[in-house]
């Protein structure tokens, strides 16, 4: 027991917790952002202005781009999954759908996650480990059982749309957590993928503005978009990037569970979502079903 609470303690766990908390108002700023914005000014800005901030960090960081061919795949993995294609399609699916079944379908990264990173370690996850994401499944499929007032903006289109933005950032996960063993650290991996992607996405904001001209937006729009791209896309992932690398991708990622929980906190407050039954059961199967998964790791 005593070796468990140690493991649970540890800072990889401590700050990859942390950062569930604050990927789990992702959605819910994306929904306040696209009551005034589109979701391609949404997308775009968040990964420029995360890139403008970025630069001077890069700057005096003085990391380079990886040398190796096949680190530097990764890198273009981690930034075109993670920041263009995931902000782009997840933001547009988001729009055709509500909160909660946002919340929900990002609470399968973590099986996501684990199964790219067997595939790419050619190893076959632990009984352990498949039965404690067995049991924190169970909680999501109770989850997504809970109903609320925003359930009928929900559509199958977006469900879809962020099913494969999940499905891309997590190769994106198992990419960025590979680079710091590599030499690149878990900071520079961030600054670099955002700096990237933020070119990459530059032109299509252009366009955006040439057609529909500058956006307008009030102060909590805009201020979610800040939080997309300061806390969501440069805090969140350093401390991802980091927590994966120093405690393993397949123990680490059972965590994201975690991830819906703090949404549904944040959708109750802030969207005045109800939490009912199912979302207390749920719950309560996901932080078993985690505890499972890292008291077999630790042990």
């Amino acid at each position: 027991m005593k070796a468990w609470l140690a493991g649970a303690m540890s800072a990889p766990i401590v700050v990859s917790v942390l950062v569930m908390v604050v990927w789990g108002g992702t959605p819910i700023a994306t929904r306040l952002a696209l009551d005034e914005l589109s979701p391609l000014v949404v997308a775009t800005l968040r990964t420029i202005l995360a890139g403008i901030c970025v630069v001077p960090l890069l700057a005096r960081s003085r990391h380079g781009l990886p040398r190796g061919g096949s680190s530097r795949r990764l890198l273009a993995i981690s930034a075109l999954t993670g920041f263009v294609v995931f902000p782009i399609v997840y933001t547009i699916g988001q729009q055709r759908t509500s909160a909660l079944h946002g919340v929900m379908i990002l609470a399968a990264l973590p099986i996501l996650t684990g199964i790219y990173a067997a595939l790419v370690a050619r190893r076959r996850p632990t009984a352990h480990w498949l039965a404690g994401c067995a049991i924190a499944f169970t909680g999501e499929i109770v989850l997504i059982g809970a109903r609320s007032h925003t359930e009928s903006e929900a559509t199958l289109t977006g469900d879809l749309l962020i099913v494969a933005a999940a499905l891309a950032v997590s190769a994106g996960y198992v990419a960025g957590a590979m680079l710091p063993s590599r030499g690149l650290s878990s900071s520079a991996t961030t600054f670099w993928g955002v700096a990237i992607a933020a070119v990459v996405v530059s032109p299509l904001a252009a366009g955006v503005f040439v057609r529909d001209g500058v956006p307008s937006g009030d102060a909590v729009s805009w201020g979610s978009v800040v939080f997309l791209a300061v806390i969501t896309s440069i805090v969140g992932y350093v401390g991802w990037y980091w927590a994966l690398d120093r405690g393993g991708i397949a123990r680490i990622a059972t965590l994201q569970f975690l991830q819906p929980l703090s949404g549904f906190v944040l959708a109750a407050t802030v969207l005045g979502e109800q939490v009912t039954t199912n979302v207390l059961i749920g719950g309560a199967a996901i932080i078993g079903g985690i505890i499972v998964a890292q008291r077999a790791r630790t042990s």
